[in-house]
């Protein structure tokens, strides 16, 4: 008869215990993952917030957006003030809806029509007609720089491409704000979990977030 204590359940489950010990690595590197992301975004709207104004309310080349400096200071502010509570851990569960929010404007309303693919790419599941087209303009553009400029000195440091602005990246980040969405910001290295961790008990949940 098999030992209940060396049974492949029991060190499967031991195994599984012993790992979520480290739980809170996942949404820690999702926080430090996301927070550069939406700070250069916020910061970038900010630096150049009449422009984004213009660019949220333009229906020719923008989103046509009704009310453009609304929308634009709250798009702003939500990915500045997101970073920083991402980073810190604070607040987790309550930011990531409206940062996922941004990220389902962005998603339908700029990318949604190129596709998938962040970058073009003219094989694959996922390429389409306009990747295949971007392809074979970047075969033209590369050309042209091998021929009348230093190539090999330009993709010295990387290959050039062709950006297809999809649904790629929105989709990840969304993602990955939905799981800190359930999860919270995770144990110790958080203000979240220190804050809430008086009122835990030791039955309660360890994910470190009660907002």
């Amino acid at each position: 008869m098999e030992n209940s204590t060396t049974s492949p359940r029991t060190l499967w489950n031991s195994g599984v215990n012993a790992l979520l010990q480290f739980d809170f690595i996942a949404p820690l590197l999702f926080r430090i993952y996301l927070a550069p992301v939406f700070w250069m975004a916020g910061w970038s709207k900010f630096t150049s917030f009449d422009d984004t104004i213009e660019w949220f309310g333009n229906s020719e080349w923008g989103l046509g957006l009704p009310f453009p400096e609304i929308l634009a200071a709250l798009a702003t502010g939500t990915e500045l003030a997101g970073a920083v509570l991402l980073l810190t851990g604070l607040g987790v569960r309550l930011i990531s809806i409206p940062l996922m929010i941004t990220m389902l404007v962005a998603i339908f309303t700029v990318h949604w029509s190129n596709g998938w693919l962040a970058i073009a790419e003219p094989h694959g599941i996922f390429a389409t007609e306009r990747t295949m087209e971007a392809a074979d303009r970047l075969t033209i553009a590369k050309n042209l720089l091998r021929e009348h400029g230093n190539y090999e000195y330009l993709t010295e440091h990387g290959r050039l491409v062709m950006l297809n602005n999809g649904i790629e990246f929105g989709a990840t980040y969304f993602i990955m704000l939905l799981s800190l969405l359930f999860t919270g910001a995770g144990r110790w290295l958080s203000i979240d979990y220190w804050i809430t961790r008086p009122a835990r008990t030791p039955a309660a949940s360890t994910d470190g977030c009660a907002t």
